[in-house]
């Protein structure tokens, strides 16, 4: 028996160490199956996902376990060889870049291989994340994205996430998001990376369950999924069916509100972690100004990276986070033209009119009296609520004090709140018949929207207006569309509101409406609920704050809004600031303005105004400013009181933090831990020092992924004009087709709202033009029916990219592998080798070319496949004279060759497995030395070394024939021609490859 694994070996009923590569053809139940993807499972063997290619179940997709079907993995020592009668031997090298394509990366490759495809910047700073996932510094690919607000993080993850993929490491995907982000996350993915996720809204998971059997995990149901993280933390309904999955990758945005343990985003985030190999967070506040908390958010990524949870250093998670602002160095520098600088912050001061001079003084004199005075209230924070209130609208004051009187109502003890609650009385009276003629601030804010704006009915200029408070926000979006000169339908339409009482369909749908720009909506009115993560930059770069919170996170957060990447005009802010002529009335002088000229000072000169208070928390600003003022402080002191431990009150901790959160990003980016000397950078195009570029990090035999989709559709389908209706413009670079039904089956994988908008199952528009293909978004953002764009750019990833490549492999028929004429002195048998791990992810693949020669009994190896058919002249100019030759005698050296390349990976495996090595054998003694007294950190500590365990390359390698170069039958040793290529001597040294 020859060392190749034999058939039995490679298939039937086994369990633990299967090796069913992606791109392997293997027969399961008599038909034959493409592999998708594999994994192992702890019961049932080697799952494999796969879709037909045989007759009976052609373009069907299916899930097969090892332990529980025979799975025949064909043996290539049974390899057919066969002639290729198709022009310049098309269909061979179609069939070779296809199975180059359809093999995942192996885990030490750790340089980018997609980053140039996708319809984004080329900035190297966005790349970074990405990098530091795959660098090998972190056992899995795990890591916190802490950049501030408008830097692009969602930009970082798409990338992260493709990198992933083609890794044969993203097929299981979810991604967890706040609810009013869920389509803007799930729009940017797809159209900037064609990574297709289906929204499980509300609506979403109503529909799952209602098409699937009851009972049923409705996360099996799509392999990728994005979901509302108040949908999906209740964890009563869903934890069995999260508990019953794995995942590949999962994301986590916002990922700050994860930290309480205990709540049940905190269990959330625990049951998840564990569950995928892959685990993003992403947050522009990650911190709650608590180590220990902090610790628990890194535990999440890595249990041991910490040891102690209240004593540790950022040098211990450098491997696990990334944070840049605007003004770090590199972002700084690559960021020249794709987002304007921010403008000014204007205080618009708002002199209060006699009916609110009233309520100042009384507020003043009852409230919150000066020095020496006592408050009526017995709850020394309630009248600042009362205070805040008051400075956001009459209307925002009413609620407030008709709460509180129902609250001292219900109290035994009327005789101790009867002050209050005729004080109480006293404000219902002042604020009862005020209306918007009584309003400073809304005479200020109309002026501005028209006079300084430019906010009307004959104007396409938008503005997004923030208010704390959900009253003052209904009181504004029904008396604004008057005031601003709309009337009639106009008046409906004009302005939107948007609080956290709206459902996750309707938050969407105001988010969506005001990034369109043919949409009529010209304000949107919104709480702090539109202040994380949303994006009202497209169409907008003006903000009103109508009331100014009590936090300077608060403030950068909700700046952030319109101040972002890809924002082409300076983004300009306005806060509405009421001042009173009351002796010791507290107004927005005292406190708002103070804090915008804080926040605004903060931004220009550290990046972000997170640490100047040390709490990292906006409801811990504001608590603290409002203690502070109690006690007689000013902002500026309490910010500084704060900053300096002046209380004696975290002073350490401000130090431990200052390495997080200090002055960001101050320093160039660090060295990247992959590289050593001679080292090629990590990106394939050019790393983020801006070094030369490397060599290429997929092995390709067409020099465009565009070339290769020609050559493909001429030949799967050489009647396309008629059979696909397929019409190209040649000047424009536009595919437009009707999509087979095997095709229409793989695209219910997209966004379903995309499907249905652009009718792709009747018609797909797509390019490889990335000027038209933005131009297509852009002008999308820009239409009243549909944010999604009609035309889509093919990357790598896209679906019909993946259906043609899938419909070229199985156009080889079963275990076959062609014959090529080509420039060669001797039989040269193209052949696959991949060694894989215990998951069945690829460790060590290598594309090799080898030689046998019968007489001498040597066998000769170049493991550059790719450098050594373009020696041979294989390529679109050579000719197929399609002279036929015995394949038997070349059939007969089969076993030797796959002899001769087992030798061969045998003998350089340890130098290849060095770099995947090292790493893991670092975790494990890091591992080692990490203590946990309780039973369930015993258990986590084991399940980390078995899976350190299980990334190391073993077992013996998969071989695979794809082809065999023969020489030209019609040439002799004396022809004119290029020189014959012969291998010499097996590879002294391991390529990229």
């Amino acid at each position: 028996m020859t060392a190749v694994q034999t058939s039995a070996e490679q298939s039937g009923v086994t369990t633990g160490q299967d090796q069913y590569p992606a791109g392997a053809q293997v027969v399961v139940r008599d038909e034959e199956w493409l592999v998708r993807s594999s994994m192992p499972t702890e019961d049932d063997g080697t799952r494999i996902e796969v879709v037909g290619v045989s007759e009976f179940v052609r373009d069907q997709e299916a899930v097969f376990f090892s332990g529980l079907d025979r799975i025949e993995l064909l043996d290539p020592r049974e390899t057919a060889l066969v002639m290729d009668d198709s022009p310049n031997y098309r269909r061979s090298r179609l069939f070779l870049e296809a199975v180059l394509r359809r093999t995942a990366l192996p885990q030490s490759e750790r340089r980018l291989a997609l980053a140039d495809s996708f319809l984004m910047d080329p900035l190297p700073y966005q790349r970074r994340p990405a990098e530091l996932a795959l660098s090998g510094a972190n056992l899995r690919p795990r890591l916190l994205i802490a950049d501030v607000v408008g830097l692009g993080k969602t930009l970082e993850i798409g990338l992260t996430l493709a990198e992933l993929i083609r890794r044969g490491r993203g097929e299981r995907i979810l991604v967890v998001t706040p609810q009013h982000v869920l389509e803007q996350f799930q729009h940017e993915l797809w159209t900037r990376f064609a990574i297709p996720l289906v929204r499980l809204d509300s609506v979403g998971i109503e529909r799952i369950q209602r098409e699937i059997p009851a009972g049923r995990n409705p996360f099996t149901s799509f392999k990728r999924v994005i979901v509302s993280i108040d949908t999906l933390k209740n964890t009563d309904q869903y934890q069995h069916h999260l508990e019953q999955i794995r995942w590949d990758a999962v994301v986590i945005d916002e990922s700050h509100n994860l930290i309480n343990r205990g709540s049940l985003r905190n269990q959330l985030a625990r049951t998840l972690a564990p569950r995928t190999d892959a685990l993003i967070l992403a947050s522009a506040t990650p911190h709650n100004g608590d180590a220990k908390s902090f610790a628990e958010l890194i535990g999440l990524l890595d249990p041991v990276a910490i040891r102690d949870p209240e004593s540790y250093r950022a040098a211990d998670i450098e491997h696990l986070f990334i944070r840049r602002t605007k003004i770090s160095p590199e972002v700084r520098e690559q960021m020249k033209g794709q987002w304007a600088d921010r403008g000014p912050s204007h205080s618009v001061h708002c002199p209060a009119t006699p009916a609110e001079e009233k309520i100042f003084e009384e507020l003043a004199a009852v409230w919150l009296p000066g020095e020496g005075g006592t408050s009526v209230s017995s709850v020394p924070l309630f009248p600042y609520t009362l205070l805040k209130s008051f400075l956001s609208s009459h209307a925002a004051l009413r609620a407030t004090v008709s709460a509180r009187i129902k609250t001292l109502e219900k109290k035994d003890d009327p005789q101790g709140t009867a002050a209050e609650l005729a004080a109480l009385y006293r404000l219902t009276e002042l604020a009862a018949g005020l209306t918007e003629a009584d309003s400073a601030k809304f005479a200020a804010l109309v002026r501005q929207l028209r006079e300084e704006i430019g906010v009307g009915p004959a104007s396409d200029e938008r503005v997004v207006v923030f208010s704390e408070r959900v009253q003052t926000l209904e009181w504004l979006a029904e008396v604004l569309p008057a005031a601003l000169g709309f009337k009639g339908r106009a008046a409906r339409d004009c302005v939107r509101i948007m609080h956290g009482g709206l459902s996750d369909e309707q938050q969407m749908a105001c988010v969506e409406e005001f990034g369109l720009a043919d949409t009529p909506v010209r304000v949107l009115v919104t709480g702090d609920v539109a202040s994380e993560g949303v994006n009202l930059h497209r169409q907008c770069h003006q903000l009103v704050h109508y009331d100014v919170p009590w936090s300077l996170i608060r403030i950068e957060q909700r700046n952030g809004r319109i101040d972002r990447y890809g924002q082409a005009r300076p983004p300009e802010f306005r806060a509405l600031i009421l001042t009173s002529e009351v002796e010791g009335a507290k107004d927005d002088t005292v406190v708002a303005e103070r804090l915008l000229e804080r926040e605004d000072q903060a931004h220009r000169s550290l990046g972000t105004a997170e640490a100047v208070t040390g709490l990292y928390r906006a409801e811990a600003e504001e608590k603290s400013l409002i203690q502070d003022l109690l006690r007689g402080r000013t902002v500026d002191e309490s910010l500084d009181a704060r900053r300096s431990g002046a209380d004696g009150e975290d002073a350490g901790l401000d130090d431990f933090l200052a390495d997080f959160f200090g002055p960001v990003g101050e320093e160039a980016p660090p060295a990247d831990p992959t590289e050593g000397p001679g080292s090629t950078p990590l990106s394939g195009t050019e790393s983020s020092g801006g070094r030369a570029a490397a060599s290429p990090v997929l092995p390709r035999l067409f020099d465009s992924t565009a070339h290769f989709m020609d050559d493909a559709l001429r030949e799967v389908y050489p009647d396309a004009r008629e059979r696909l209706e397929l019409d190209r413009d040649q000047q424009s670079g536009l595919l437009s087709f009707r999509p087979p039904t095997e095709l229409v089956h793989r695209l219910k994988a997209l966004p379903s709202d995309y499907l249905r908008e652009q009718r792709l199952r009747e018609r797909m528009l797509v390019t490889f033009n990335r000027r038209l293909a933005e131009h297509s978004l852009q002008r999308a953002r820009e239409s009243s029916t549909s944010s999604w764009p009609e035309i889509s750019l093919l990357t790598d990833l896209h679906p019909v990219v993946e259906w043609l490549t899938d419909k070229v492999l199985v156009g080889m028929g079963r275990q076959e592998a062609p014959m090529i004429t080509a420039n060669v002195a001797e039989p040269i048998y193209l052949v696959q080798g991949v060694y894989s791990n215990k998951l069945g992810r690829p460790t060590v693949v290598k594309w090799m070319g080898v030689t046998w020669r019968k007489a001498s009994r040597e066998g000769l190896v170049d493991d550059d496949m790719v450098s050594l058919l373009r020696r041979c002249g294989v390529g679109p100019t050579m000719a197929n004279k399609r002279r036929y030759r015995d394949p038997a005698p070349l059939r007969e050296a089969l076993p030797d060759v796959l002899d001769t390349a087992e030798a061969f990976l045998d003998t350089h495996r340890h130098a290849w497995d060095e770099p995947l090595r090292e790493p893991i054998e670092q975790y494990k003694r890091r591992l080692g030395t990490w203590r946990q007294p309780t039973l369930a950190g015993a258990r986590t500590k084991e399940r980390l070394a078995d899976l350190a365990d299980s990334l190391l390359t073993t077992g013996r390698p998969l071989l695979r024939v794809l082809a065999v170069l023969v020489p030209d039958p019609d040439r002799g040793d004396g022809d004119d021609g290029p020189p014959l290529v012969s291998l010499t001597a097996p590879a002294a040294s391991p390529s990229r490859f």
